[in-house]
């Protein structure tokens, strides 16, 4: 794991903590229930991929994801979710190459 791996692996597991902490806590089950289930199944995966040395490497080419994204979603998957953000992005994700 390089230094950038390192520090997202712990802020995914503190944010783990976080989520489990708030489930266990809640005292009924609504619609934000689920979303913070599918986020600890994305947290879960990155974790993984970080422990088995394939994390940032998209899921269907196998090509690496761009640090700047994972930096700001480490649960990325693949380059398809990558370009699904940046429809929901006012300013674009990449810097333009001049």
């Amino acid at each position: 794991m390089n230094a950038m791996q390192e520090k997202l692996f712990l802020e995914l597991r503190l944010t783990r903590v976080e989520i489990e902490y708030s489930l266990v806590n809640k005292h009924k089950q609504d619609w934000f229930t689920s979303i913070l289930e599918e986020e600890l199944t994305d947290i879960d995966a990155a974790l993984k991929k970080m422990e088995e040395g394939n994390f940032g490497q998209c899921e269907i080419s196998g090509e690496f994801l761009p640090d700047d994204l994972l930096n700001m979603m480490p649960t990325l998957r693949s380059v398809k979710d990558s370009e699904y953000l940046e429809t929901y992005f006012k300013k674009p994700l990449h810097k333009p190459i001049l």
